[in-house]
């Protein structure tokens, strides 16, 4: 009973076996340092063996005095090379005129036994002629002795033995770089540097380990049946599709549900980034294209995808000056006629993930090269429960850890955020050296995550502190008593971040639409710190920069986006195509620019005497709750429900909706929109 109770952990889930650590893999023999080696050690010896020392090159004038000087004991003349050769005689070497020349040491320096100087002559059989002339006066036993020598064979073998290692060792670096070795990049720059993944090595991620894209895995589970099986489809006269697009916010789940497609499949897979195309070399991106397609082909049925696409697939045209060659714009001409060019029946899908499609050039989107787009977008409720669920499954967990909780405290969150949380969660329990997570490592992990780093040693006066507590209590107030203002779930006011002092955390609604009553109590809750300031303090801070830069957007969306404002009408000057709502070019009139700044100033003025009504009228909640601030650091939901009293709203949150055990899913019958006011910036009000 005791070994069955170890097999388990606190929550009943069995223990996974440990894995074994492996020694590192010893590292292979850097073989091109060898060979630069031996071509070194080679030059030494044949400098050491062939010359056996050096000899200093002089003129026949100095070769005359010399002579004269009866300082030379004997001359050689090279016959085959026209080279003289003058070995000095032994008492000539103390000679000061000659000492200079012997000062140097090394296997390179002069052999004090000779040859000690060398000239050129045009013949070498004329030389004996102008020997003789110059020893003319000298007698016999006065005049140096000489020699005639050809030197042939071993000196000959020796250069080219030389010459063979060197260029053998030159030949075996170029074919190593060749094959992908050191420097191999400059050998291979026009080949493709895609990743491979089949038989061999396997995608190993399959649709079980994505959740949260049910509508995408739909979808994209079509393109593995296309593969498999292609008669399905074309029995009917249906072409298999060309590409796939996938299109969402960062972190939402695009590659890795490519990886799943890969690993479900079972085909050779292509992985590479839009990135790798782009050299600073003329031609070299088109190349890599030419060469991708090209392996593809071979390797069909297959999939190449391509990550963050909008590297290579930019829009033509755009950023470059006339007459400029521009070196992206020509390997995106070489992806659009590779893409274009191959058949259906080729086997290969191309699919391709990007953040940013509305940069992507028109040729490129439309049918025919990537004839599906998927939009991925951040999960709902649902999807975070089951995103949770599953990096929750590696983890050692408490008890007291319901998904379906966190789910609902984590709203705007994208799998790669949610994976984050876990981890963070993971890594703080260990910190404090628990044996299994609990919830609370779970809520320290998710306010890491939304307000960043606690900062414990961050000094702030009491006067500071006081003034943060006053402005997240007025949030909380103005939040608790405004209908469609987001219910509160945490205040705090201990330092995180880079800047913020305090920040407040919200559940807002799992909704698509909203009601011009819904943005101006959304707005009024966002100017409840500065009101309570103005209230309290008779004077405001800077600590508001966060809400008023929420606020002044919301404001101009109403009146240039939405069509909410009465003055302006039902006329949208948001561009679709622009990827941003708020940086647009001008359509309108400077009259029509002035009166939208008017109407904007006068909905943020009318939301702030709003608000600094209802928090005067509200004065004794606000100082209750700025004291608990002061006081506890931290309040929760439930703290405000004993401090003030409950909402005077029986509408339920998201969060009790959600959270009730007998609750059925909340986004039943929610429709879709065009564009989300609220964004998803993340559910805090930071000071």
């Amino acid at each position: 009973m005791a070994e069955q109770k170890d097999s388990k952990n606190s929550a009943g889930q069995p223990k996974k076996p440990q894995r074994k650590i492996l020694p590192p893999a010893p590292q292979k023999p850097n073989y091109q340092l060898w060979v630069l080696g031996a071509i070194m050690a080679i030059l030494v010896g044949v400098s050491l063996m062939g010359r056996g020392g050096s000899t200093i090159e002089i003129d026949q004038r100095r070769f005359q005095n010399m002579v004269l000087s009866n300082d030379v004991d004997k001359v050689v003349v090279i016959k085959n090379e026209d080279v003289v050769e003058v070995t000095l005689k032994s008492e000539a070497l103390n000679n000061e005129k000659y000492k200079k020349d012997f000062t140097s040491t090394g296997p390179f320096a002069v052999n004090p036994k000779g040859p000690h100087y060398r000239f050129n002559v045009v013949k070498a059989d004329e030389f004996k002629k102008d020997f003789d002339k110059i020893t003319a006066n000298q007698k016999d036993a006065e005049k140096p002795k000489l020699l005639f020598d050809s030197r042939e064979g071993f000196a000959n073998y020796i250069n080219i033995l030389f010459y063979l290692a060197v260029f053998g060792g030159l030949f075996f670096l170029m074919r190593r770089m060749g094959s992908g070795g050191a420097g191999g990049q400059i050998f291979n720059i026009g080949k493709s540097k895609a990743a491979l993944f089949d038989a061999d090595n396997k995608v190993k991620i399959t649709f079980s380990d994505v959740a949260g894209l049910e509508e995408a895995k739909e979808e994209i589970q079509e393109i593995v049946e296309f593969l498999q099986n292609p008669n399905k489809f074309t029995r009917l006269g249906g072409k298999i599709p060309k590409g796939v697009l996938l299109v969402g916010p960062p972190g939402t789940g695009k590659t890795l549900l490519a990886k799943a497609v890969a690993g479900e499949a079972g085909v050779p897979f292509f992985s590479l980034s839009g990135s790798d195309f782009v050299e600073m070399f003329v031609g070299v991106g088109a190349a890599r294209v030419r060469d991708l397609f090209k392996q593809a082909k071979e390797k069909a049925p297959c999939i190449v995808f391509i990550d963050e696409i909008d590297a290579v697939g930019r829009s033509r045209g755009k950023g470059s000056f006339p007459g400029a060659n521009d070196e992206r714009e020509n390997t995106l001409n070489s992806l659009l006629v590779e893409m274009d060019g191959f058949g259906t029946d080729s086997g290969v899908i191309i699919m391709a993930a990007t953040n940013r499609p509305d940069v992507l050039d028109p040729a490129l989107l439309r049918p025919g090269r990537f004839d599906r787009q998927i939009s991925i977008d951040k999960p709902d409720i649902v999807g975070r429960e089951a995103i949770f669920k599953v990096h929750l499954k590696p983890l050692k967990l408490s008890a007291d850890v319901d998904p379906r909780n966190i789910a609902a405290q984590t709203p705007g969150f994208a799998g790669a955020e949610i994976a984050n949380v876990c981890n963070e969660a993971a890594l703080i329990a260990a910190r404090r050296n628990k044996d299994a997570i609990d919830m609370s490592d779970f809520q320290d992990a998710i306010d890491r995550v939304i307000g960043g780093l606690e900062k414990k040693n961050k000094i702030i006066s009491p006067e500071e502190k006081k003034i943060v507590a006053y402005h997240e209590a007025g949030h909380a107030v103005a939040g608790w008593f405004l209908e469609h203002a987001d219910p509160l779930v945490k205040v705090s006011i201990v330092p995180r971040g880079i800047a913020a002092l305090g920040y407040a955390q919200y559940l807002p609604k799992e909704q698509f639409l909203y009601t011009t009553e819904q943005l101006v109590d959304e707005m009024c809750m966002t100017l409840g710190g500065r009101a309570a300031e103005e209230l309290v303090f008779g004077k405001i801070s800077t600590g508001a920069l966060s809400d008023l830069e929420r606020i002044t957007k919301l404001a101009y969306s109403m009146v240039t986006v939405y069509g909410m404002n009465k003055k302006i009408g039902n006329v949208s000057f948001y561009d679709s195509k622009s990827g941003d709502g708020y940086n647009f070019n001008k359509p309108y009139s400077e009259a029509t620019a002035e009166t939208i700044d008017q109407e904007a100033r006068s909905i943020i003025t009318m939301c702030y005497e709003r608000t600094k009504a209802l928090l005067k009228d509200k004065e004794n909640e606000l100082e209750i709750i700025a004291q608990a601030l002061l006081k506890r650091e931290i309040i929760f939901q439930h703290d405000l429900e004993s401090l003030i009293g409950k909402r005077p709203f029986e509408k339920e949150t998201t969060y009790q909706t959600y959270t009730r055990k007998d609750s059925p899913s909340i986004d039943e019958g929610l429709g879709g929109a065009d564009h989300n006011p609220q964004g998803n910036t993340g559910p805090t009000e930071q000071v």
